[in-house]
Protein backbone atom coordinates (compact mmCIF):
# COMPACT_ATOMS: atom_id res chain seq x y z
CA UNK A 1 0.00 0.00 0.00
CA UNK A 2 1.40 3.35 -1.08
CA UNK A 3 1.98 5.79 2.16
CA UNK A 4 0.37 8.56 2.75
CA UNK A 5 3.23 10.63 1.80
CA UNK A 6 3.39 9.47 -1.78
CA UNK A 7 -0.17 9.75 -2.46
CA UNK A 8 -1.20 12.47 -5.11
CA UNK A 9 -4.71 13.58 -5.12
CA UNK A 10 -6.49 15.89 -7.59
CA UNK A 11 -7.47 19.23 -5.90
CA UNK A 12 -8.46 21.65 -8.62
CA UNK A 13 -9.85 21.77 -12.29
CA UNK A 14 -9.73 24.25 -15.17
CA UNK A 15 -11.36 23.13 -18.84
CA UNK A 16 -11.68 25.10 -22.20
CA UNK A 17 -13.73 22.67 -24.56
CA UNK A 18 -16.02 22.54 -27.26
CA UNK A 19 -18.66 21.94 -24.93
CA UNK A 20 -18.29 24.48 -22.40
CA UNK A 21 -15.68 26.71 -20.62
CA UNK A 22 -15.78 25.13 -16.97
CA UNK A 23 -15.69 21.58 -15.82
CA UNK A 24 -19.05 21.85 -14.62
CA UNK A 25 -20.20 23.07 -18.22
CA UNK A 26 -18.50 20.44 -20.10
CA UNK A 27 -19.86 17.48 -18.34
CA UNK A 28 -22.90 18.18 -17.87
CA UNK A 29 -23.26 18.95 -21.69
CA UNK A 30 -21.42 15.00 -22.15
CA UNK A 31 -24.22 13.65 -19.75
CA UNK A 32 -26.90 15.24 -21.76
CA UNK A 33 -25.28 13.50 -25.06
CA UNK A 34 -24.88 17.32 -26.86
CA UNK A 35 -22.56 17.15 -29.73
CA UNK A 36 -20.01 19.71 -29.88
CA UNK A 37 -19.18 19.07 -33.60
CA UNK A 38 -19.94 21.82 -35.98
CA UNK A 39 -18.71 23.71 -39.52
CA UNK A 40 -14.91 24.43 -39.47
CA UNK A 41 -14.66 27.85 -39.00
CA UNK A 42 -10.65 28.50 -37.88
CA UNK A 43 -9.60 27.84 -41.32
CA UNK A 44 -10.72 27.68 -44.54
CA UNK A 45 -11.57 23.19 -45.58
CA UNK A 46 -12.81 24.40 -48.74
CA UNK A 47 -11.49 21.67 -51.11
CA UNK A 48 -10.81 19.22 -48.12
CA UNK A 49 -12.88 16.11 -47.29
CA UNK A 50 -13.39 16.89 -44.10
CA UNK A 51 -15.28 20.45 -43.06
CA UNK A 52 -16.09 19.91 -39.72
CA UNK A 53 -14.32 20.17 -36.05
CA UNK A 54 -14.55 20.60 -32.80
CA UNK A 55 -13.84 24.43 -31.98
CA UNK A 56 -13.93 26.08 -28.89
CA UNK A 57 -16.51 28.69 -29.80
CA UNK A 58 -16.15 32.58 -28.31
CA UNK A 59 -13.16 31.80 -26.57
CA UNK A 60 -11.61 35.21 -25.12
CA UNK A 61 -8.19 34.66 -23.84
CA UNK A 62 -9.19 39.10 -22.52
CA UNK A 63 -11.13 37.00 -19.93
CA UNK A 64 -8.03 35.72 -18.50
CA UNK A 65 -4.85 37.75 -19.45
CA UNK A 66 -3.62 40.56 -20.73
CA UNK A 67 -4.22 41.72 -24.23
CA UNK A 68 -0.47 42.13 -24.74
CA UNK A 69 0.22 38.95 -23.25
CA UNK A 70 -2.20 36.95 -25.53
CA UNK A 71 -1.12 38.23 -28.82
CA UNK A 72 2.55 36.72 -28.09
CA UNK A 73 1.04 33.34 -27.20
CA UNK A 74 -0.38 30.81 -30.06
CA UNK A 75 -3.92 30.18 -29.52
CA UNK A 76 -2.62 26.51 -27.92
CA UNK A 77 -0.90 28.50 -25.33
CA UNK A 78 -4.23 31.00 -24.34
CA UNK A 79 -5.77 27.76 -23.87
CA UNK A 80 -3.51 26.29 -21.21
CA UNK A 81 -3.64 29.85 -19.49
CA UNK A 82 -6.98 30.07 -19.23
CA UNK A 83 -7.42 26.30 -18.16
CA UNK A 84 -4.72 26.30 -15.81
CA UNK A 85 -6.22 29.99 -13.92
CA UNK A 86 -9.32 28.43 -13.58
CA UNK A 87 -7.67 25.27 -12.48
CA UNK A 88 -5.49 27.29 -9.58
CA UNK A 89 -8.99 29.18 -8.47
CA UNK A 90 -11.08 25.72 -8.10
CA UNK A 91 -8.62 24.21 -6.10
CA UNK A 92 -8.03 27.41 -3.70
CA UNK A 93 -4.09 27.36 -3.95
CA UNK A 94 -2.43 30.85 -3.59
CA UNK A 95 0.81 30.01 -5.22
CA UNK A 96 2.48 33.19 -3.83
CA UNK A 97 2.00 31.47 -0.60
CA UNK A 98 3.95 28.90 -2.04
CA UNK A 99 7.74 28.08 -2.12
CA UNK A 100 7.62 28.82 -5.97
CA UNK A 101 10.61 25.84 -6.60
CA UNK A 102 8.04 22.93 -5.60
CA UNK A 103 5.49 23.97 -7.96
CA UNK A 104 5.74 22.54 -11.18
CA UNK A 105 3.72 22.39 -14.30
CA UNK A 106 3.90 18.82 -16.45
CA UNK A 107 1.75 20.00 -19.89
CA UNK A 108 0.87 17.48 -23.17
CA UNK A 109 0.82 18.85 -26.65
CA UNK A 110 0.98 17.31 -29.72
CA UNK A 111 1.18 19.99 -32.60
CA UNK A 112 2.45 23.43 -31.01
CA UNK A 113 1.38 26.48 -32.96
CA UNK A 114 0.32 24.43 -36.25
CA UNK A 115 -2.01 28.09 -37.46
CA UNK A 116 0.72 30.60 -36.15
CA UNK A 117 3.30 28.03 -38.76
CA UNK A 118 1.11 28.37 -41.42
CA UNK A 119 0.97 31.81 -41.37
CA UNK A 120 4.30 32.40 -40.60
CA UNK A 121 4.89 30.33 -43.54
CA UNK A 122 2.68 32.59 -45.59
CA UNK A 123 4.56 35.49 -44.69
CA UNK A 124 7.85 33.91 -45.95
CA UNK A 125 6.80 32.64 -48.93
CA UNK A 126 4.65 36.28 -50.22
CA UNK A 127 6.80 38.86 -48.20
CA UNK A 128 10.26 37.81 -47.13
CA UNK A 129 11.08 36.26 -43.93
CA UNK A 130 12.39 39.38 -42.13
CA UNK A 131 8.35 40.35 -42.52
CA UNK A 132 7.73 37.47 -39.99
CA UNK A 133 6.70 37.51 -36.54
CA UNK A 134 9.94 38.02 -33.97
CA UNK A 135 7.45 36.22 -31.71
CA UNK A 136 7.52 33.37 -34.06
CA UNK A 137 9.31 30.43 -32.52
CA UNK A 138 7.93 31.16 -28.42
CA UNK A 139 4.77 31.20 -30.43
CA UNK A 140 4.87 27.17 -32.54
CA UNK A 141 7.25 25.51 -30.00
CA UNK A 142 5.16 22.74 -28.47
CA UNK A 143 7.15 23.73 -24.42
CA UNK A 144 5.44 27.10 -25.10
CA UNK A 145 2.05 26.40 -23.47
CA UNK A 146 3.79 24.63 -20.08
CA UNK A 147 6.58 27.78 -20.12
CA UNK A 148 3.88 30.25 -20.63
CA UNK A 149 1.43 28.77 -17.78
CA UNK A 150 4.47 28.40 -15.52
CA UNK A 151 5.64 32.31 -16.35
CA UNK A 152 2.36 33.55 -15.65
CA UNK A 153 1.13 31.75 -12.46
CA UNK A 154 4.75 31.98 -10.68
CA UNK A 155 5.44 28.24 -11.03
CA UNK A 156 9.41 27.81 -10.85
CA UNK A 157 9.83 24.20 -10.31
CA UNK A 158 9.78 21.35 -11.77
CA UNK A 159 8.93 22.21 -15.76
CA UNK A 160 8.39 19.43 -18.70
CA UNK A 161 6.20 18.98 -21.84
CA UNK A 162 5.33 15.55 -23.04
CA UNK A 163 4.90 15.42 -26.81
CA UNK A 164 3.47 11.85 -27.77
CA UNK A 165 1.15 12.40 -30.16
CA UNK A 166 -2.52 11.16 -29.20
CA UNK A 167 -0.89 10.12 -25.60
CA UNK A 168 0.46 13.02 -24.88
CA UNK A 169 -1.47 14.34 -21.98
CA UNK A 170 -2.12 11.08 -20.33
CA UNK A 171 1.91 10.89 -20.42
CA UNK A 172 2.15 14.56 -18.69
CA UNK A 173 -0.24 13.24 -16.04
CA UNK A 174 1.27 10.01 -15.31
CA UNK A 175 4.80 12.60 -15.39
CA UNK A 176 3.34 14.92 -12.37
CA UNK A 177 2.62 11.76 -10.82
CA UNK A 178 5.76 10.46 -10.78
CA UNK A 179 7.61 13.62 -10.00
CA UNK A 180 5.22 14.37 -6.71
CA UNK A 181 5.70 10.70 -5.17
CA UNK A 182 9.33 11.05 -5.81
CA UNK A 183 9.47 13.75 -3.98
CA UNK A 184 10.64 16.72 -6.28
CA UNK A 185 7.10 18.55 -6.13
CA UNK A 186 4.35 19.53 -4.10
CA UNK A 187 2.10 20.76 -6.61
CA UNK A 188 2.29 20.33 -10.39
CA UNK A 189 -0.42 21.75 -13.06
CA UNK A 190 -0.77 18.91 -15.15
CA UNK A 191 -2.60 18.54 -18.20
CA UNK A 192 -2.87 19.01 -21.76
CA UNK A 193 -3.97 21.36 -24.75
CA UNK A 194 -4.40 21.31 -28.86
CA UNK A 195 -4.96 23.84 -30.67
CA UNK A 196 -4.21 22.65 -34.09
CA UNK A 197 -6.96 23.68 -36.28
CA UNK A 198 -5.64 24.90 -39.99
CA UNK A 199 -4.99 24.09 -43.18
CA UNK A 200 -1.48 22.87 -42.58
CA UNK A 201 -3.17 20.03 -39.77
CA UNK A 202 -5.93 19.17 -41.83
CA UNK A 203 -4.11 18.63 -45.16
CA UNK A 204 -1.57 16.57 -42.70
CA UNK A 205 -4.71 14.19 -41.87
CA UNK A 206 -6.51 14.59 -45.06
CA UNK A 207 -3.69 12.74 -47.04
CA UNK A 208 -3.62 10.18 -44.57
CA UNK A 209 -6.86 9.12 -44.47
CA UNK A 210 -7.58 9.70 -41.11
CA UNK A 211 -10.59 11.79 -41.07
CA UNK A 212 -14.92 11.50 -41.06
CA UNK A 213 -16.01 12.83 -44.10
CA UNK A 214 -19.66 12.74 -42.75
CA UNK A 215 -19.89 16.76 -43.41
CA UNK A 216 -23.23 16.84 -44.01
CA UNK A 217 -24.26 16.08 -40.45
CA UNK A 218 -21.30 17.19 -37.77
CA UNK A 219 -23.53 16.27 -34.96
CA UNK A 220 -23.34 12.74 -36.11
CA UNK A 221 -19.90 12.50 -37.60
CA UNK A 222 -17.57 11.25 -34.77
CA UNK A 223 -18.87 7.73 -33.82
CA UNK A 224 -16.96 5.38 -32.23
CA UNK A 225 -17.58 2.02 -32.13
CA UNK A 226 -20.11 1.61 -34.49
CA UNK A 227 -20.14 0.09 -37.93
CA UNK A 228 -20.12 3.12 -39.60
CA UNK A 229 -17.09 5.11 -38.29
CA UNK A 230 -15.00 6.36 -40.97
CA UNK A 231 -12.84 8.36 -38.97
CA UNK A 232 -11.96 11.06 -36.44
CA UNK A 233 -13.04 14.74 -36.04
CA UNK A 234 -10.19 17.24 -35.84
CA UNK A 235 -10.68 19.22 -32.54
CA UNK A 236 -9.40 21.44 -29.96
CA UNK A 237 -9.31 22.46 -26.44
CA UNK A 238 -7.41 22.35 -22.72
CA UNK A 239 -7.91 20.91 -19.22
CA UNK A 240 -5.74 21.39 -16.09
CA UNK A 241 -5.53 19.63 -12.95
CA UNK A 242 -3.46 20.53 -9.59
CA UNK A 243 -2.25 17.87 -8.44
CA UNK A 244 -1.18 17.75 -4.88
CA UNK A 245 0.65 15.01 -2.63
CA UNK A 246 -2.00 14.05 -0.06
CA UNK A 247 0.13 15.00 3.06
CA UNK A 248 0.44 18.83 0.74
CA UNK A 249 -3.32 19.04 0.08
CA UNK A 250 -4.28 18.02 3.81
CA UNK A 251 -1.80 20.57 5.01
CA UNK A 252 -3.84 23.30 3.37
CA UNK A 253 -7.47 21.90 4.22
CA UNK A 254 -8.15 22.02 0.84
CA UNK A 255 -10.86 19.78 -1.12
CA UNK A 256 -10.14 16.56 -2.69
CA UNK A 257 -11.54 15.68 -6.01
CA UNK A 258 -10.15 12.47 -6.52
CA UNK A 259 -7.06 10.25 -6.47
CA UNK A 260 -4.51 9.82 -9.50
CA UNK A 261 -3.37 6.34 -8.47
CA UNK A 262 -1.31 4.82 -11.35
CA UNK A 263 0.00 5.34 -14.73
CA UNK A 264 1.29 3.15 -17.36
CA UNK A 265 3.35 3.49 -20.36
CA UNK A 266 4.50 1.23 -23.87
CA UNK A 267 5.57 1.47 -26.84
CA UNK A 268 4.32 -0.80 -30.05
CA UNK A 269 7.93 -0.33 -31.24
CA UNK A 270 5.82 -1.35 -34.82
CA UNK A 271 3.93 0.60 -37.08
CA UNK A 272 4.44 4.77 -37.76
CA UNK A 273 0.55 5.26 -37.16
CA UNK A 274 -1.68 2.14 -36.84
CA UNK A 275 -2.14 0.37 -33.45
CA UNK A 276 -0.28 -3.45 -32.83
CA UNK A 277 -2.66 -5.18 -34.27
CA UNK A 278 -2.51 -8.02 -30.75
CA UNK A 279 -3.22 -5.34 -28.78
CA UNK A 280 -0.70 -6.86 -26.70
CA UNK A 281 1.20 -3.10 -25.93
CA UNK A 282 -1.96 -1.35 -25.23
CA UNK A 283 -3.00 -4.27 -23.10
CA UNK A 284 0.35 -3.81 -20.80
CA UNK A 285 0.10 -0.23 -20.61
CA UNK A 286 -3.60 -0.47 -19.05
CA UNK A 287 -1.90 -3.27 -17.07
CA UNK A 288 0.98 -1.08 -15.51
CA UNK A 289 -1.48 1.45 -14.70
CA UNK A 290 -3.93 -1.10 -13.17
CA UNK A 291 -0.35 -2.64 -11.06
CA UNK A 292 0.97 0.74 -10.10
CA UNK A 293 -2.52 1.65 -8.67
CA UNK A 294 -2.72 -1.50 -6.81
CA UNK A 295 -6.14 -2.40 -8.36
CA UNK A 296 -7.57 -5.28 -9.67
CA UNK A 297 -8.81 -5.97 -13.09
CA UNK A 298 -11.95 -6.56 -10.85
CA UNK A 299 -12.13 -3.73 -9.12
CA UNK A 300 -12.85 -1.52 -12.30
CA UNK A 301 -15.84 0.36 -12.88
CA UNK A 302 -15.44 2.03 -16.20
CA UNK A 303 -13.20 2.44 -18.59
CA UNK A 304 -13.07 5.97 -20.73
CA UNK A 305 -11.72 4.76 -23.89
CA UNK A 306 -9.67 6.28 -26.30
CA UNK A 307 -12.27 5.38 -28.86
CA UNK A 308 -11.04 7.71 -32.09
CA UNK A 309 -14.02 6.73 -33.93
CA UNK A 310 -11.16 5.60 -36.81
CA UNK A 311 -12.12 1.78 -37.90
CA UNK A 312 -8.56 0.45 -36.69
CA UNK A 313 -8.33 2.31 -33.76
CA UNK A 314 -11.56 1.50 -32.03
CA UNK A 315 -11.36 -2.53 -32.92
CA UNK A 316 -8.19 -2.95 -31.56
CA UNK A 317 -8.58 -0.77 -28.62
CA UNK A 318 -11.20 -3.36 -28.01
CA UNK A 319 -8.95 -6.34 -28.71
CA UNK A 320 -6.48 -4.81 -26.19
CA UNK A 321 -9.26 -4.69 -23.62
CA UNK A 322 -10.03 -8.15 -24.19
CA UNK A 323 -6.85 -8.85 -24.24
CA UNK A 324 -6.03 -7.59 -20.47
CA UNK A 325 -9.59 -8.14 -19.14
CA UNK A 326 -10.92 -11.33 -21.00
CA UNK A 327 -14.65 -12.42 -19.86
CA UNK A 328 -14.43 -9.47 -17.86
CA UNK A 329 -14.55 -6.80 -20.33
CA UNK A 330 -18.23 -7.70 -21.41
CA UNK A 331 -19.08 -6.33 -17.64
CA UNK A 332 -17.02 -3.05 -17.42
CA UNK A 333 -18.69 -0.02 -19.03
CA UNK A 334 -16.82 1.93 -21.62
CA UNK A 335 -17.57 4.61 -23.30
CA UNK A 336 -16.07 7.77 -25.53
CA UNK A 337 -15.81 11.49 -24.53
CA UNK A 338 -14.58 11.64 -28.59
CA UNK A 339 -18.08 10.96 -29.57
CA UNK A 340 -19.24 14.59 -28.83
CA UNK A 341 -16.28 16.65 -29.13
CA UNK A 342 -13.59 14.65 -32.00
CA UNK A 343 -10.23 13.87 -31.38
CA UNK A 344 -8.01 17.06 -29.55
CA UNK A 345 -5.03 15.31 -29.88
CA UNK A 346 -2.44 15.89 -27.50
CA UNK A 347 -5.39 17.34 -25.35
CA UNK A 348 -7.49 14.88 -25.34
CA UNK A 349 -6.56 12.80 -22.12
CA UNK A 350 -6.81 15.75 -19.88
CA UNK A 351 -10.00 16.44 -20.94
CA UNK A 352 -11.02 12.62 -20.78
CA UNK A 353 -9.09 12.95 -16.99
CA UNK A 354 -11.89 15.45 -16.08
CA UNK A 355 -14.63 13.70 -17.31
CA UNK A 356 -13.29 10.80 -15.26
CA UNK A 357 -13.30 12.59 -11.98
CA UNK A 358 -16.49 13.51 -12.89
CA UNK A 359 -17.92 10.09 -12.95
CA UNK A 360 -16.79 9.10 -9.54
CA UNK A 361 -17.98 12.20 -8.21
CA UNK A 362 -21.39 12.15 -9.84
CA UNK A 363 -21.99 8.76 -9.68
CA UNK A 364 -22.61 8.79 -14.03
CA UNK A 365 -21.03 8.37 -16.72
CA UNK A 366 -21.38 9.98 -19.86
CA UNK A 367 -22.67 8.21 -23.16
CA UNK A 368 -21.02 7.05 -26.63
CA UNK A 369 -23.29 9.03 -28.65
CA UNK A 370 -24.08 8.29 -32.41
CA UNK A 371 -24.06 4.26 -31.94
CA UNK A 372 -26.38 2.90 -33.88
CA UNK A 373 -25.47 0.04 -35.47
CA UNK A 374 -23.03 -2.70 -33.97
CA UNK A 375 -19.87 -3.93 -34.81
CA UNK A 376 -18.86 -7.29 -34.58
CA UNK A 377 -15.07 -6.05 -34.08
CA UNK A 378 -16.27 -3.89 -31.25
CA UNK A 379 -19.07 -6.09 -29.06
CA UNK A 380 -18.51 -4.78 -25.76
CA UNK A 381 -20.54 -2.17 -23.72
CA UNK A 382 -20.00 0.79 -24.77
CA UNK A 383 -23.03 2.81 -23.15
CA UNK A 384 -24.67 3.95 -25.90
CA UNK A 385 -26.18 6.98 -26.68
CA UNK A 386 -27.61 7.58 -22.85
CA UNK A 387 -25.70 8.30 -19.84
CA UNK A 388 -25.89 5.65 -17.07
CA UNK A 389 -25.85 5.85 -13.12
CA UNK A 390 -23.21 3.93 -11.54
CA UNK A 391 -21.44 4.16 -8.42
CA UNK A 392 -17.92 4.43 -9.70
CA UNK A 393 -15.01 3.91 -7.69
CA UNK A 394 -12.33 3.32 -10.25
CA UNK A 395 -11.65 4.63 -13.61
CA UNK A 396 -9.13 3.34 -16.31
CA UNK A 397 -8.75 6.25 -18.98
CA UNK A 398 -6.59 5.21 -22.07
CA UNK A 399 -4.68 7.23 -24.41
CA UNK A 400 -3.01 5.64 -27.41
CA UNK A 401 -1.08 8.17 -29.71
CA UNK A 402 0.99 7.78 -33.32
CA UNK A 403 4.14 6.01 -33.39
CA UNK A 404 2.31 3.18 -31.20
CA UNK A 405 2.60 5.13 -28.24
CA UNK A 406 0.26 4.39 -24.91
CA UNK A 407 -0.32 5.97 -21.70
CA UNK A 408 -2.83 4.89 -19.17
CA UNK A 409 -3.90 6.54 -15.97
CA UNK A 410 -6.28 5.06 -13.21
CA UNK A 411 -8.47 7.79 -11.23
CA UNK A 412 -9.60 6.61 -8.05
CA UNK A 413 -12.19 7.87 -5.31
CA UNK A 414 -10.45 8.86 -2.30
CA UNK A 415 -10.89 7.17 0.88
CA UNK A 416 -8.28 8.86 3.66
Amino acid sequence: MTSDRNRVVVTGMGAITPLGQTPDAFWANLLAGKPGIGPMTLCDPTGYPCRIAGEVRDFDPAQYMESKEARRMARFSQLAVAAGLTAIESAGLDISKEDHYRVGVVLGNGNGGFPTLEDNCRVLAEKGGMRMTPFFFPMVLPNMAAANLSRYVGAHGYNATATTACASSNQAIGQALDVIRRGSADVVLAGGTEAGISQLGLAGFAVMRALSTHNEEPEKASRPFDANRDGFVPSEGSAILVLESLEHAQKRNASIIGEIAGFGCTSDAGHLVQPEETGASAAEAMRQALSDAGVGLEQVDYINAHGTSTPLNDALETVAIKRLFGDLAYKIPISSTKSMIGHSLGASGSLEAIACLKSINDGKVHPTINYQEADPACDLDYVPNQARSLDVKVVLSNAFGFGGQNACLVFRRFEP
